[in-house]
């Protein structure tokens, strides 16, 4: 077999092009069928594009012997000290030196010859290749069914749905990135929202996706899989949403503002005469008007903040509309717009009260003119703080948008010793 498959002594030596990664916890059962399927793939890739390859095992603890029956068979075990499935394949792409990478779970469900279509696409220019099992074939009793018909299609439709992503199986754990743009990721997550983090990342930076074809197989251990589908799926699921201000703050935001609107408008028309009637809005919708105010407000800076931090991490790009008004999104802008309305709440509350005691002390026919006078208030108090939160956010810098825009992330190749099994 002609294949050039690398340890780590012999890096240096041996120019390297693709690295096939597993996460590795007590698989000793599926080894020998993974490695063989792996090395398989790579006397693929070497004789279809000329790429040399090596496969890295990204031991998480196991205690089985698993660390060196892999090395036995041909691979290169780097030991992965954090817990779990994202943590565990970081260690392995970090570890890794070809500039293509592969990753695909240690268990047999796989078939790492699937990937050799995956590097071509990369080779062609395209950024990541997912698999798609729906495209590809799934056998029986490989996927559970409320994986396969509610689990996966719901997550994959809500991440397209957020990330305009456009793939058909987000979490197909066969996939291949190049390394540089594994690094432009920074991806963090220890466990399975793993697989989701490096979609949506990818989305967001605009990478070029591709998609091929992948079967999946079940897998060759007689135990249960690390996998718990409830627990795993809400962990996706509340990834999806902290990785979307959008979603969680943003259409918050503008529903609860419309709303305000609608209330507050209508009530203020017909209070001032302009149209007749007392209207739809009484004063029990006046004060949840008033709330929604502020409750719109809030999410608003909520939105702008998480979509800024984004941005700083290095995943996110800067949206135009900020861009182009980012010369007067500053501390003190925030701060004299906050004390503005702090001004108008102040006066309307003391015309407030200068009617009252006209009246006698008597109570008020609406509470329209107080119920503005404390949104106002509570928005000018929000826009002060919020002014503060997004400078910290900046940098400390008192330009909120110009100093969101990182430099490129860089990573440091691990020295070769912490790597050798």
């Amino acid at each position: 077999m002609e294949l050039q498959v690398a340890r780590a002594f012999e890096a240096e030596a041996l120019p390297l092009d693709v690295t096939i990664v597993m996460p590795c916890l007590n698989e000793v059962q599926s080894l020998h069928h993974c490695m063989a399927n792996a090395l398989a793939a790579l006397d693929q890739i070497h004789r279809k594009y000329g790429l040399a390859g090596e496969v890295v095992i990204a031991d998480n603890g196991s205690t089985d012997g698993s660390q060196a029956l892999a090395a036995s068979l041909g691979a290169r075990v780097v030991n992965v000290t954090r817990k779990g499935y994202g943590a565990a394949l970081i260690g392995g792409f970090n570890a890794a030196y070809g500039r293509f990478l592969v990753m695909g779970d240690c268990d047999g469900s796989y078939d790492f010859t699937d990937a050799v279509q995956m590097i071509g696409k990369l080779l062609d220019g395209a950024e990541l290749c997912m698999g798609s099992r729906f495209k590809g074939g799934i056998a029986p009793g490989a996927m559970p069914w409320k994986n396969r018909y509610i689990g996966n299609p719901l997550l994959t439709g809500i991440l397209n749905l957020f990330f305009r992503s456009g793939i058909n199986d987000a979490h197909c754990g066969l996939r291949a990135i190049r390394k540089d743009s594994y690094e432009r990721l920074g991806l963090t997550s220890d466990g399975m929202e793993f697989a989701s983090e490096m979609v949506i990342k990818a989305s967001l930076l605009g990478l070029a996706i591709d998609e091929v074809p992948a079967t999946l197989s079940p897998d060759l251990r007689d135990r249960a899989p690390h996998l718990r589908p409830w627990r795993d799926g809400w962990r996706h699921l509340r990834y999806l949403v902290m990785l979307s201000p959008t979603w969680a703050f943003g259409l918050p935001a503008v529903l609860a503002l419309l709303a305000s609107a609608t209330i507050l408008g209508g009530a203020t028309i017909h209070q001032l005469g302009l149209l007749p009637g007392k209207g739809y809005f009484g004063d029990s919708w006046v004060i949840l008007g008033g709330s929604l105010a502020a409750l719109g407000h809030l999410a608003l800076i909520m939105a702008l903040a998480t979509h800024l931090h984004g941005v700083n991490q290095g995943y996110r790009k800067m949206r135009p509309l900020l861009k182009r008004y980012g010369s007067v999104l500053t501390l003190e802008a925030a701060l004299l717009a906050g004390a503005g309305l702090l001004v108008l709440s102040g006066a309307g509350f003391v015309l407030t009260g200068y009617n009252w005691a006209s009246g006698g002390y008597v109570a008020l026919p609406s509470v329209l003119p107080i119920t503005l006078a404390a949104a106002l208030g509570a928005i000018g108090c929000q826009t002060l703080m919020g002014g503060f939160l997004l400078a910290i956010i900046a940098g400390h810098k008192a330009q909120i948008v110009a100093r969101t825009v990182p430099a490129e992330p860089v990573i440091a190749a691990p020295p070769l010793q912490d790597l050798a099994a």
